[in-house]
């Protein structure tokens, strides 16, 4: 377990209107991020509030904000994007119908006066921020893993995460730098317990529809000296609209990339793209304040990766590489599953977590989320800023 600290850190003042008390770890947790801030007015704070904020979430890594439950779209992308101010477009882009033939067609509810800001969760939802009636599905690992758990198993109070993974396009589009999700409605707490699914016998304990984090910076700290220096000279290449690459294809039992079974769409089968467009980034990804490196990739939608130039050339090959890499890094643990509370408005280092969606959720299970991210005005900072 992870919980807020007694008292408020010292370190980042002098915001006047933010206090920030980092998370302390339970006995069994090595989880080393993450940080609460009390009820505060985020659609006004001052210059020097929000430095104490972006400081905060810079170094803190996931930072819940309590009590904003009243916090408009609006003012929810405004603040997103004082983030990332010269950043305007959602962070998968607004091409709905790409979106609509991928992996992502059930994330696609934007509030139709800030596009920016998606409408997520379960249940129906009425008249609601300029949507008349919308049916929400929480993602199931039914849709999505290869071997899901059977009916019998759910009702007995297990459950899986859906996808690791971070917030970005990987396609024409620099990966946002923050995510904001905003919890208006969260269904009764019933506590479920995930299994992980991969002959380890790992188990988390978690409450409904929890969502979990992971430090991309504990990843790449937990590789071995060798690992670590292949790592800093590898780039990992991106298929084009990966997204739809992958709809066909279908999950690790412990949400950590994709089984590979050729399922994959042919390019000639992906909707056009152009070659210049196709993203290559680092495995790894440094830190604009702390200069900490973290292991920060989205397994799902690796083509291949480079390593000092030369490509690997083997899709079966790159995922068994990287699941190695990435395995430890979700070691119970090492998960931080948020406990949601109406009006918690969770703000993260989309470019120092790794985070999934979890939980099995019944259709009277009414859970309601605006989320806001931002593709981002420039790439991440890659191993030459060490």
């Amino acid at each position: 377990m992870v919980r807020a600290s007694p008292t408020t850190s010292t370190t980042d003042e002098p915001g006047a209107g933010v206090h920030v008390r980092p998370f302390v770890a339970d006995a069994g947790s090595i989880v080393d991020f993450g940080a609460e801030v009390a009820p505060c007015d985020l659609a006004h704070l001052s210059d020097a509030d929000f430095a104490v904020l972006e400081r905060a979430v810079l170094t803190h890594h996931v930072v819940v904000v309590r009590g904003q439950g009243r916090l408009s779209p609006a003012d929810q992308f405004a603040l997103t994007r004082r983030f990332d101010p010269t950043a305007a477009t959602y962070g998968h882009g607004h091409r709905k119908d790409i979106l609509r033939q991928s992996v992502l067609v059930q994330d696609l509810v934007s509030i139709p006066d800030v596009p920016q800001v998606q409408l997520l969760g379960n249940g129906r939802v009425v008249d609601h921020e300029g949507l008349a009636d919308v049916q929400l599905r929480h993602p199931s690992h039914h849709g999505f893993h290869r071997q899901p758990l059977s009916a019998a198993e759910e009702e007995a109070g297990l459950t899986r995460f859906y996808r690791w993974h971070i917030d970005a396009a990987l396609y024409k589009l620099h990966p946002p730098k923050v995510t904001t999700l905003l919890a208006l409605q969260v269904p009764e707490n019933r506590p479920q317990t995930v299994v992980y699914g991969d002959g380890s016998g790992d188990t988390l304990p978690v409450s409904l529809g929890t969502t979990a984090f992971v430090s991309g910076y504990q990843a790449f700290h937990a590789l071995s000296p060798e690992r670590r220096d292949w790592a800093l000279r590898t780039q990992a290449r991106y298929a084009p609209h990966p997204y739809v690459w992958i709809r066909n294809a279908r999950a690790r039992s412990n949400a950590l990339g994709l089984e590979s079974e050729g399922k994959e769409l042919r390019r000639e089968e992906l909707p056009p793209f152009e070659i210049a467009e196709i993203t290559t980034l680092p495995l790894v990804w440094v830190n604009p304040v702390t200069r900490q490196p973290a292991l920060q990739l989205h397994a799902f939608c690796v083509e291949d990766l480079i390593t000092d130039g030369k490509p690997l050339g083997d899709l079966t090959e790159c995922r068994r590489v990287l699941y190695e890499l990435m395995r430890p890094a979700i070691a119970p643990a090492r998960v931080y599953a948020h406990p949601w509370r109406a009006g918690d408005l969770a703000i993260f280092n989309n470019r120092g977590v790794w985070h999934s969606v979890v939980g099995s959720l019944l259709p009277g299970d009414v859970r309601v989320y605006h989320q806001c991210n931002l593709a981002s005005s420039e790439p991440p900072l890659g191993p030459d800023a060490l």
